[in-house]
């Protein structure tokens, strides 16, 4: 996503490298928490990346939690067909948004769409995507509730957590779009 120039400003979006991320898994679990629910605040959508080990990293997994309880509409982008620096691509992954479960046993994939950041056209599209998730969270806010779960973080030592990120090409987690849509989500025939 870096390299696909949707992120003008990385700093902005929360997005930080393995080295940062080293230093901040030293702090611990509580720090790491902490630091997630900081970059979620002043955020109304989650863009989770969804490549071929994104399922499996349990920080992904209480990000979008956390994403879902404070609001927080969320849109899935696979990126496993995205080119990474040396033209390799991925192998498609579990799409975390089909594990995460309401406590009515429905999963938060059948609320939050997803889509191929290749062949939905994500350039073109994102943006109408942000907006479309935005105004659907809003008309059912406060209507669905997760599951608790205990395999996302475990606060008795390190858990399910890896010790080190895993390779991320390209990244696997998260993107939080930091600021509220500008408009009301339309389509082009609706649109003048």
């Amino acid at each position: 996503m870096r390299n696909a120039d949707m992120l003008a400003d990385e700093d902005e979006y929360g997005v930080i490298d393995a080295v940062d991320w080293e230093k901040l898994e030293r702090e611990g679990t509580e720090s790491i928490k902490r630091w997630i629910l900081s970059q979620l605040e002043g955020t109304s959508v989650t863009v989770v990346l969804i490549g071929a080990e994104t399922a499996d990293r349990p920080w992904v997994r209480y990000e979008i939690r956390k994403s879902w309880e404070r609001g927080n509409a969320l849109v899935g982008l696979k990126i496993h067909n995205v080119k990474n620096l040396k033209g390799e691509i991925d192998s498609p992954g579990i799409n975390p948004l089909e594990q995460i479960k309401f406590t009515d046993r429905t999963t938060l994939s059948s609320v939050s769409k997803t889509y191929d950041w290749n062949t939905d056209n994500g350039r073109e599209n994102l943006g109408t995507w942000v907006e479309e998730a935005f105004q659907a969270r809003e008309i059912m806010s406060g209507e669905k509730e997760i599951e608790k779960s205990d395999d996302d973080t475990n606060n008795s030592g390190r858990g399910n957590i890896p010790a080190r990120p895993l390779p991320q090409n390209p990244s696997t987690g998260p993107v939080v779009v930091n600021r509220p849509p500008s408009q009301p989500w339309c389509n082009v025939e609706s649109c003048s």
